[in-house]
């Protein structure tokens, strides 16, 4: 099977460097035209340029292909709306996004102030639901639409010093779930992304051995197969280094406690956490139906209608 993206336009946040810019420069590469997002900015942040963006557009024009870039932060909901509407105007449509736009303000929580636990969660969260939701009518009318959200293990499983970063890119996941649901009857495929790269977000925190084995172009595939015409939907990719996995969020088959008390969740913790029979749910009230299930069985309570 080969993966073409000829006729397809995409949007790429962050695209000035690292994975961001291997990500556009994949997606022209296989025909798609693309919007080079890029604010500018500093790692954390901080100033904005339009260098960066139009560095990659330049990139992708000398290679023959079509780009455009857009300079604008994704927390300013004015500069992506005009985003939307230069696309729309110069090609009349828009059928990828990938959400890849972040910074860093690292510090442990204690030492953290609010306003950098602020700032991390409305680049990477506000910005990625600003941007989608630009693009969701869009994509609901030509039914037919690819969206990938940017976690991290940092928020999957947790990072010393990344309170903020984590918080943000667990909600990723959180977001998937629901827009993959209401979605899917236009065709709209939503996906997590969840990278670890050579890149100026990991350059300081890692030894320069792994960050040779962690280019940012080995990322790539992976999240161009979640925007292709037969991805999947509701899926977090891991990927680094080369190498892939899938994650899921499981959840043990439960217990049900009459007239429960703390004492008696303490007695039974360890069968409420056996996972020899853990499953990954599809929605929030399999698990209601699950544990109503549980209640009504322990009672001899039927809950068939009529």
């Amino acid at each position: 099977m080969s993966i073409s993206f000829e006729g397809r336009v995409a949007i790429v946040t962050g695209a000035g460097n690292g994975l961001g810019r291997c990500h556009a420069l994949g997606l022209a590469a296989r025909g798609a035209k693309v919007v080079v997002n890029d604010f500018g900015g500093a790692r954390d942040g901080t100033g904005g340029s339009s260098d960066a963006a139009d560095r990659v557009v330049a990139e992708i024009r000398a290679a023959g292909g079509e780009a455009i870039s857009a300079p604008c932060s994704v927390t300013d909901e004015a500069g992506v709306a005009d985003m939307i509407k230069t696309a729309m105007q110069t090609w009349g449509r828009i059928d990828i996004l990938i959400n890849n736009a972040g910074i860093l303000r690292d510090k442990t929580f204690s030492k953290m102030d609010i306003s950098d636990f602020r700032m991390v969660l409305d680049v990477h969260l506000m910005g990625s639901v600003i941007c989608t939701k630009a693009v969701w009518d869009v994509m609901r009318a030509q039914n037919y639409g690819r969206i990938v959200l940017t976690s991290s293990s940092s928020g999957i499983y947790g990072n010393f010093g990344q309170a903020n970063y984590g918080a943000a890119k667990m909600a990723m996941v959180g977001l998937m779930n629901v827009l993959a649901q209401e979605g899917q009857k236009n065709d709209i495929r939503v996906n997590t992304l969840a990278p670890t790269a050579a890149t100026r977000m990991t350059e300081e925190l890692l030894p320069k051995q792994a960050l040779d084995l962690m280019r940012p172009e080995l990322i790539t595939p992976g999240v161009l197969y979640l925007v292709s015409q037969d991805s999947p939907t509701r899926c977090i990719l891991g990927a680094g280094a080369g190498a892939f996995a899938r994650t899921y969020v499981y959840e043990t088959d439960g217990v049900y406690i009459d007239e429960p008390t703390p004492e008696k969740v303490a007695a039974q913790f360890a069968e409420i956490s056996d996972a020899s029979k853990q499953e990954a749910l599809a929605g929030a009230f399999q698990q209601t139906n699950k544990f109503v299930s549980k209640a009504a069985a322990a009672k001899g309570v039927s809950l068939s209608k009529g």
